[in-house]
């Protein structure tokens, strides 16, 4: 989606109306920030990182420049969160379930069908927070939003009916939850790329995977499979982090700017998130891909799969996983 320069300035306002209270530093003392994402400039997230990046720059009144190195041009995904640890970079983008290994809680809102929306993935992610928070401060890490990537949905090339059809197939896997989910489903799990999936499919390598319809439309699914079936598997989340020593380097009012202009970064990103959902899902049926729907029979099995799973991680993340799952299915 092209962003509108009155949308921009919208957006904006309310960072530009706090500028006057920095004072204009001497000339030759501005402090310069790198920030770094995996993700091409197209990518919503990163749209959403340029927006808050600029509002930053209007109401630091000079006293701060970001410089975002998109496409991992600078670090690569695995590399960002170390980077920002190390201050090879102020600033990164990353993807918390793949930190899982560090810790589960990195690895919440990957639960197969724990959220199946954007109201639900808003009430995880709120009741995540501190506990996200609480493990990036102990590693010299500041959180300053979340936003979740589009509900991800089953790609076949039959239509969906049941979790059995998925017995006996290669699945494409890229976490170590997606692999438990196909060991439990009978299905033999693969470990693909997401550059190399339209190879895989078409040498047999895999027959059926879960992700995004903005996956799909990044890789052409059309070209390699025929259905994609929504069905809110799992609604995983990109943060945005900044080096503690830095930000604390801030004068108060900056910092404080900061953190407003990451409460409408958030916001604002769960709207493009939504937003790319409906569009993503548009281009894979005008390519000539099925819309699948999801079965009363089919969302039985999932929710038989998603609490053995869930139980999983409780038993992995201890008292504070189970205090997490109870608080959010009471909310």
């Amino acid at each position: 989606m092209t962003i509108r320069r009155r949308e921009i300035l919208a957006l904006g306002a309310a960072a530009l109306a706090g500028a006057a209270s920095f004072p204009a530093r001497r000339a030759g003392a501005q402090t310069r920030w790198q920030m770094a994402t995996a993700y091409p400039d197209g990518n919503f997230h990163t749209r959403n990182i340029r927006e808050f990046v600029a509002e930053i720059e209007r109401a630091s009144n000079g006293q701060l420049a970001i410089q975002v190195h998109s496409g991992a041009s600078l670090l690569r995904m695995p590399e960002i969160k170390r980077g920002v640890q190390t201050g090879q970079v102020q600033m990164g983008e990353i993807l918390l379930t793949a930190y899982a290994n560090e810790d589960p809680f990195f690895d919440a809102d990957a639960l197969p069908f724990l959220v199946t929306n954007y109201q639900e993935a808003k009430k995880l992610s709120d009741l995540q927070k501190p506990y996200i928070e609480a493990r990036l401060q102990r590693q010299g890490l500041m959180l300053l939003y979340m936003v979740p990537w589009p509900p991800a949905g089953f790609y076949t090339n039959e239509p969906l009916r049941s979790l059995e059809q998925l017995r006996g197939t290669r699945f494409r896997t890229f976490s170590a939850l997606t692999n438990r989910f196909a060991q439990l489903v009978g299905a033999s799990p693969t470990l693909v790329q997401q550059a190399e999936l339209a190879q895989a499919f078409a040498t047999g390598i895999v027959q059926a995977m879960v992700t995004s319809a903005q996956t799909g439309v990044d890789t052409a699914a059309w070209d390699y499979v025929k259905v994609f079936t929504p069905a809110g598997f799992s609604m995983t989340k990109n943060a945005v982090i900044v080096r503690r020593r830095d930000f604390e380097a801030q004068p108060a009012a900056l910092q404080q700017a900061i953190r407003d202009a990451a409460a409408r970064a958030e916001a604002r990103g769960y709207r493009y998130s939504e937003e790319a959902t409906e569009a993503t899902q548009r281009t894979l049926a005008e390519r000539g891909m099925t819309i699948g729907t999801v079965t009363p029979e089919l969302r039985a099995q999932f929710q038989q799969v998603s609490r053995t799973m869930v139980e999983e991680w409780i038993a992995r993340a201890g008292e504070d996983g189970r205090k997490l799952i109870e608080a959010y299915r009471a909310a």
